[in-house]
């Protein structure tokens, strides 16, 4: 325990988790679940924790972009339109947003689809997005190892088409087979968009995300269905994920969302989560493994006519 307290990273886990304690214990003082954002799981765990180097590069883009994304799905989400064209409207405007900002911080995605999977209605969820952010940015900043960093990668126009491309297939069948809720699973489609922009991606490593996400679904479902109160099974299903993802030798920050969106999900959503993650997962990350495999089939080919 001596050791946990002394060292950086311990130190870092520590400070991770309780600022997610504090974010669902105020939403447990409050009766809001508004006030539970489960992208700021994943984004604690890799800023505060991991310290990716593609997230806190530019501090000032994780409380931007993220809140940006939040505005773009409350508003959109205020219109009257379809579950599913509400998402697919957010991912494409969340695009053109991370355009802009030239950042390729994936968790905006989540942020930007939680309104409309919780429904928003109230600003304090705009208010809580600030003020959470923000948070995590003066950390970032007060860490200071931003700047050993290297720039980000900037985003690659191939890659948001991909990434459209694959969101207008998997919404179009979820659509077809009037299973609208499952349009979108933003754990998912952050890791998705992240590995998209990887120049490999090894099927070993496709297995272990997807066994990650669905065990980290299931860890949320179950721990909330068993405990039955927001602030105790948050208290549980962290360690369990933290423990998970060591075992699986992984870093993934979007794992620690799930146990959150557990939380705040209607109740059709929520029995369902751990397949509904399953699925999604195997569709976006298999698909990005078949692609990258072409694409080095094809250039293997290439090279060797030449």
């Amino acid at each position: 325990m001596r050791h946990l307290f002394t060292t950086r990273p311990g130190r870092d886990y520590l400070i991770g988790f309780a600022f997610i304690l504090i974010m669902v214990g105020l939403a447990t003082y409050q009766q809001d679940y508004e006030i539970i954002l489960p992208e700021i799981g994943a984004l604690t765990t890799g800023t505060w924790i991991y310290r990716k180097a593609t997230w806190i590069n530019q501090p000032v883009k994780i409380f931007l972009a993220p809140a940006g994304t939040a505005i773009i799905g409350f508003l959109v989400n205020q219109l009257a339109l379809g579950y599913a064209v509400k998402v697919y409207l957010t991912l494409l405007l969340i695009l053109v947003l991370l355009s802009i900002l030239r950042s390729t911080l994936a968790p905006s995605f989540a942020t930007g689809l939680l309104p409309i999977i919780v429904n928003a209605t109230h600003w304090v969820f705009i208010v809580a997005i600030v003020v959470f952010t923000a948070s995590l940015m003066i950390g970032v900043f007060l860490q200071g190892t931003y700047r050993q960093t290297a720039p980000a990668p900037k985003l690659q126009w191939p890659t948001m088409l991909g990434f459209m491309l694959a969101a207008t297939l998997w919404i179009g069948v979820v659509w077809r087979i009037d299973q609208p809720q499952m349009a979108g699973i933003p754990p998912v489609l952050v890791v998705f968009f992240e590995v998209a922009q990887l120049p490999t991606y090894s099927g070993k490593l496709a297995i272990k995300h997807i066994i990650a996400l669905s065990g980290a679904a299931t860890l949320g479902v179950v721990s909330y269905y068993l405990l039955g109160t927001w602030l105790l099974a948050t208290l549980i299903s962290l360690p369990l994920v933290f423990i998970m993802l060591s075992l699986l030798n992984l870093k993934l920050p979007a794992a620690y969302a799930f146990p959150l969106l557990a939380l705040v999900l209607p109740t059709n959503m929520f029995h369902g989560l751990p397949l509904t993650a399953s699925l999604a997962a195997i569709f976006f990350l298999g698909t990005v493994y078949l692609y990258k495999q072409v694409m080095n089939r094809l250039s293997w080919t290439s090279e060797n006519e030449s």
